[in-house]
């Protein structure tokens, strides 16, 4: 039996996305579920409509902005308060930040790195010891391609994904016989408002036969979990383009990240000139 079934499962970034759609797919599976996000109004409406279709489940909504550490120490005591131990934890919220690093905000970045990497790793040391404590659970993270890859315009945020690949790696080989499944997952681009937050510049959108859905991405990444995969890219053709990056030689990708960058910078100069 999956570590989801009648556990408690806390979904870090629920208020939309991927996370809102992984939460929708654990809710009649889960005995008590967590939503965790700074828009708790949003995190409301989706109780309620959780509610009207799980009956079964509780739910708990907890509005927290894990890009600040303190805030991600409540988020825990919080947790403790409310007599719950977590089964399995969705390591979901996570944001983007597009731009030349020398462009690049420092504030927004860190925030980006604390929320991406710090929170992350803040929770799993907080949850996993009573998971391998009671012999089951699971770590849930929600990844990027990126986390495999280098792209141009993309340094910082590129970084935090390769953090929690090798981060999610190192806590499989951990956690082995412990009884804790731990999965990644690794999608190119969703159709989240991620697209709308990350700052790009160029104008250009993502090609349709790329993109895949975040129900899709959700579906995946559950099934995945209860498969008890360890790393899994979500859609045929990420999956082909991640075996291109993966079989090509690294001097090979540096060259073509570089000619890239250079277009990039340009049209990043270009667009702050004209604004």
């Amino acid at each position: 039996m999956s570590a989801i079934d009648q556990g408690t499962v806390l979904v870090t970034g629920a208020s939309s996305g991927i996370g809102m759609e992984i939460a929708k797919l654990v809710a009649p599976r889960a005995k008590t579920l967590i939503l965790v996000a700074r828009r708790t109004e949003r995190l409301e409406a989706l109780k309620k409509e959780l509610s009207a279709s799980s009956t079964d489940v509780r739910i708990e909504v907890i509005g927290c902005d894990l890009s600040k550490r303190e805030d991600t120490e409540r988020l825990v005591r919080d947790i403790e308060k409310l007599g719950l131990e977590i089964d399995v934890l969705v390591n979901n919220a996570g944001v983007g930040l597009m731009g030349v690093v020398d462009q690049a905000d420092v504030a927004r970045t860190v925030a980006m790195i604390d929320l991406n990497v710090t929170s992350l790793t803040m929770l799993t040391m907080a949850f996993i010891g009573g998971m391998v404590k009671r012999g089951h659970g699971g770590i849930l993270n929600i990844s990027s391609g990126f986390g495999m890859a280098v792209m141009p315009s993309f340094a910082a945020y590129i970084a935090t994904k390769h953090f929690v690949t090798g981060y999610t790696e190192g806590l499989i080989a951990d956690l082995a016989g412990t009884g804790v499944v731990v999965t990644q997952i690794c999608p190119g681009p969703v159709a989240t408002e991620f697209e709308q937050n990350v700052g790009n510049f160029t104008g250009a959108k993502v090609p349709g036969f790329i993109e895949i859905s975040a129900a899709h991405c959700a579906k995946v990444a559950v099934k995945s979990f209860d498969r008890r995969c360890a790393l899994v890219v979500p859609g045929l053709v990420m999956k082909l383009v991640m075996q291109i990056n993966q079989w090509s030689p690294r001097f090979l990708r540096r060259l073509f990240a570089t000619i890239i960058g250079r277009i990039a910078r340009k049209k990043e100069l270009a667009a702050r000139a004209g604004s």
